[in-house]
């Protein structure tokens, strides 16, 4: 049988489910969707999923939200939204339904009303008394519809303001990395937005700024520049037992063994409507999902605007109907119409197996059914004894890497440029220069990853920060 027969084609959420809500609600990441970028507090931007380098017995699971933040945007700084519930989740069945959930509600303390001020003098620890605002947060696990708390009242660490409010900031960062669960860790607030793009060219249709001179429109060619450089997000990051995401509690002997591979995608809800009242709003009725995100780029590049807001709206057993769209990217076409480079032609089996299923013999689960996940063989453990881990993760020979879970250092904007255009051992016809080289000219992020949990860079300074960042 056929991959495209053996979708399930479950009727779709309707658009107007999100439509008629009384506040703007919507999609996802990086100001992917319509509706999303009026709700950017609830906006997904980027999800990772890996095998802790310095753990090997653990996964990491990491979901940022609240997209392009202005390290200087005070004295209300950015949060989370006391409003949202956020989730990441995990499927170790292949069957496109969650069987792990880990959700997220947070709330603001505010110690004195009565001042403007984020914070009335340095703050040199997360329970100071000079810190105004505290915010914090719970979590739970929803194993199969069952419900557990993990741990309330966790601190979130505060925005990275300067050097008199936060004189050592890595010291309340390290403060706000909790055990729960007995030997879990997590942590949430801002950090670094680890996503590292050219996104000025990208948008300016589709340029590539190293590939300038073969551009349908040609302009000088020129080093690539991150235009997420400089800004944050805010972070979600869990650390948990490989055992605890299988779904038989026991790790996985070998990397065929189908235990070993999960799905993983991260959500947000609002509730249903909203009543706006002089002294604030308030909130009622059913949790509906405003915003989805598992692989990067898939919403926000093959999606048409026309339909984001409604696959945001969706579960990725749902996904069927957004099959076609897969199987012919526009970005795609667009390549061959900008760079006159030929790719493969539709029906893209490359690309399904990429996004959708899992990629045969290495993270695609027996029995799969298709769906928008981040797929990760949790079996493959991280490369730390040998070479250097490349940036270019699977198309690097590296098996840890993107699209085996995403780690923060792998170039998925390289990955997936060289993937459209079938510059990958899944089409080896189109395995071939230009198809295989095809790059935006940003190959790292502007700030250096850490060793260990949470790994994500500290966010930029209120105080010293900038934003244009020349590739490397």
């Amino acid at each position: 049988m056929s991959k495209k027969l053996r979708i399930l084609l479950v009727p779709l959420l309707g658009a107007a489910l999100a439509l008629g809500l009384l506040v703007p609600l919507g999609a996802s990441s990086h100001r992917e969707a319509p509706l999303i970028t009026e709700d950017p507090v609830a906006d997904n931007t980027d999800v990772y999923a890996f095998r802790s380098p310095d753990k090997p017995n653990t996964v990491t699971l990491i979901a940022n939200w609240n997209p392009l933040e202005e390290a200087n945007n005070g004295p209300n700084f950015y949060s989370f939204g006391q409003d949202v519930l956020y989730r990441i989740n995990v499927d170790n069945n292949g069957d496109a339904v969650e069987d792990i959930t880990y959700e997220f509600r947070f709330f603001k303390n505010l110690r004195n009303p009565n001042t403007f001020l984020y914070n009335t003098g340095p703050v040199t620890s997360l329970g100071d008394p000079d810190l105004n605002v505290m915010d914090s947060y719970s979590v739970s696990r929803i194993d199969k519809g069952r419900r557990r708390v993990l741990a309330t009242g966790l601190p979130v660490v505060p925005p990275n303001i300067g050097p008199r409010s936060t004189p050592d900031y890595g010291s309340l960062a390290a403060q706000a990395t909790r055990i729960i669960d007995g030997n879990s860790l997590v942590f949430a607030g801002p950090r670094d937005d680890s996503f590292f793009v050219d996104a000025g060219s990208a948008f300016d249709l589709f340029g590539l700024r190293p590939f300038n001179a073969a551009h349908k429109i040609p302009l000088p060619t020129s080093p690539g520049v991150d235009g997420l450089s400089g800004y944050n997000v805010h972070t979600i990051a869990i650390q948990v037992p490989i055992t605890s995401l299988t779904r038989d509690g026991r790790a996985p002997v070998a990397a065929d063994d189908d235990r070993g591979i999960i799905g993983v995608y991260a959500d947000s809800y609002r509730r249903s409507s909203r009543v706006l009242t002089p002294g604030g709003r308030r909130e009622s009725g059913n949790w509906v999902r405003i915003s989805r995100l598992a692989n990067p780029l898939v919403n926000e590049l093959v999606v048409p605007v026309g339909k984001k807001d409604t696959f945001n709206a969706t579960s990725p057993v749902q996904d069927g109907p957004f099959l076609p769209l897969v199987q012919n990217p526009e970005p795609a076409r667009l390549i061959t119409a900008l760079y006159n480079i030929d790719v493969p032609p539709p029906p893209r089996v490359d690309l399904t197996d990429i996004f959708l299923y899992g990629i045969a013999g290495l993270n695609q689960p027996r029995g799969v059914r298709p769906a928008e996940m981040m797929r990760l063989n949790m079996a493959i453990a991280p490369d730390i004894a040998g070479p250097t881990p490349s940036r270019l993760g699977l198309l690097g020979g590296d098996k840890a890497g993107f699209p085996n879970g995403r780690r923060p250092m792998d170039d998925v904007v390289d990955i997936e440029l060289r993937s459209l255009a079938g510059g990958t051992p899944l089409t080896p016809a189109y395995n071939k220069a230009p198809n295989n080289l095809l790059a935006d000219g940003v190959d790292a992020n502007d700030k250096p990853f850490g060793t260990t949990f949470p790994y994500l860079a500290a966010p930029h300074q209120g105080y010293d920060h900038s934003h244009r960042h020349e590739g490397q």
